[in-house]
């Protein structure tokens, strides 16, 4: 865990922006008061400190024996109109690890630092040029690798999310207030918060935080990837399923049983939700060592995945064997597609033929030929609204980060105990006690309330130049 003390936020700092190996060109970014002044003293083309904010300027970096290190580009920002609300230079050279290096050590030995990760982002945070929800949001960008993924986090970075929790403070500050200024008014017994507006209040951001609270499971599958495993016995075809949902041939396919010996992953990306798609060993006794692995691994996936894609040969598994498979993989929470495939073999086969009646709403039955591409499409489509459908729709606030859903659960409690409390005639000094908290937990998600750790887990998680 980072911590920062006023002495280090006051350094100016120094690191490679760009990604680390060989490249077109490396970016080195300083950022503090002494940014610009350390720069000039290795840029002799143009005064730095002399030139408006926003400009470029090409010309030579030089060590302290003016010899020439590379040639360069250098973006001026001159704070607070900049990234970190600071003055920042960011020059742009040659990417040659040899020149970045020697650049980093020249600024260095000039007075710069090495900053720590994440801390760009912080001291945009604490110049208040985001909040801390935003800053976050920057770390989810970076990582982005989906469409989806990246609207989310450039959404929340601008603030969508951050922007509702303000706005449900603010209402619930303002009713703490008034309960406070009756607790100073205690002997005249007078009551200026309306208790009935104050439950309608409660019981309206309860609502909200509950669908925020579901969104987490969509926010993080966005960023994550839906783990989805295809699983069945050898030789039902999910290699040849794998295949035609990726629409290339990546796994091995083959005639032979229990071919597939290992798991196999690959990330499918449907209307910008990311599937990791996970192809397993088939599911039976094994029969040698090798494929007792397989199997193992094959159950142990299964419990990690959110989907199970379960896929039988419709033309040569006898019904019993498919109940019995579906018995020992289903479990609650777990969304199973049962997909008969080789449908061209045996195209009059019917759920009711091979699912127990007893389970059979719990599963989706998906017919197909994954030989042909028959009905792939419509598969690909049961994925995608498996998770949008009984969750929240993709252009709503999402919760996708793991801190702001413990907040978030814990002001829903507080919240809750608030409206139990009115419901009981608790006293106000309790009902005060109890909002303050909920306000609290609202108040860590975009930084109105924050501690030395909290930064510090938070911007430690970035990576070196942001």
């Amino acid at each position: 865990m980072m911590h920062y003390s006023t002495h280090d936020l006051n350094d100016t700092i120094v690191a490679l922006a760009t990604p680390t190996g060989v490249g077109a060109i490396g970016v080195i970014r300083l950022s503090g008061k002494q940014a610009i002044e350390i720069a000039d003293q290795v840029f002799p083309a143009k005064k730095l400190s002399e030139q408006p904010t926003h400009t470029l300027h090409f010309g030579t970096i030089r060590d302290s024996e003016n010899r020439i290190i590379d040639e360069v580009v250098v973006s001026l920002f001159k704070g607070p109109k900049s990234y970190t609300g600071e003055d920042v230079v960011e020059v742009s050279c040659h990417g040659s690890n040899y020149i970045i290096q020697q650049l980093i050590q020249l600024f260095i030995d000039r007075g710069a630092r090495l900053a720590q990760p994440g801390e760009y982002t912080l001291r945009a945070f604490l110049n208040g040029r985001m909040d801390l929800s935003q800053a976050e949001a920057v770390a989810d960008l970076i990582a982005s690798s989906s469409e989806a993924a990246h609207d989310l986090a450039l959404r929340q970075m601008r603030g969508g999310f951050s922007d509702e929790i303000q706005q449900l403070r603010q209402q619930l500050l303002d009713f703490a207030s008034l309960i406070e200024l009756e607790l100073d008014f205690s002997e005249e017994d007078v009551e200026f918060a309306n208790r009935e507006e104050l439950h309608k209040l409660v019981v309206k951001i309860k609502t909200l935080l509950r669908s925020l609270l579901q969104s987490f499971q969509l926010g993080n599958a966005i960023k994550q990837g839906v783990n989805t495993v295809i699983a069945g016995r050898p030789n039902a075809g999910k290699s040849t399923l794998l295949n035609a949902l990726l629409n290339e041939e990546r796994a091995i396919v083959s005639d032979i049983a229990g071919t597939t010996r290992d798991t196999i992953e690959e990330t499918l990306n449907i209307e910008g939700i990311q599937f990791r798609i996970i192809d397993t060993a088939g599911i039976r006794e094994a029969q040698d060592q090798i494929e007792a692995i397989g199997v193992e691994k094959t159950m142990e996936k299964i419990e990690q995945s959110s989907i199970l894609v379960y896929v039988f040969d419709a033309a040569n598994t006898p019904p019993a064997d498919v109940r019995t498979d579906l018995a020992n993989l289903y479990r609650p929470g777990l969304h199973l597609l049962v997909v008969a495939n080789k449908m061209d073999r045996n195209p009059y086969a019917k759920a009711k033929d091979f699912l127990d009646p007893t389970t059979a709403d719990q599963h989706t039955w998906v017919p197909v030929s994954a030989l042909n591409r028959m009905n792939i499409g419509y598969l690909k489509e049961l994925l995608y609204q498996s998770v949008v459908d009984e969750k929240v729709k993709l252009d709503s606030t999402i919760v996708s980060n793991a801190r702001h859903y413990a907040a978030l659960q814990q002001a829903y409690e507080s919240l809750d105990t608030v409206q139990k409390g009115l419901d009981s005639g608790i006293t106000s000094d309790f009902i005060a006690m109890d909002i303050r908290r909920g306000l609290a937990y609202l108040g860590e998600i975009t930084g109105e309330v924050s501690t030395d750790d909290l930064l510090g887990n938070i911007f430690g998680r970035f990576c070196i130049g942001k």
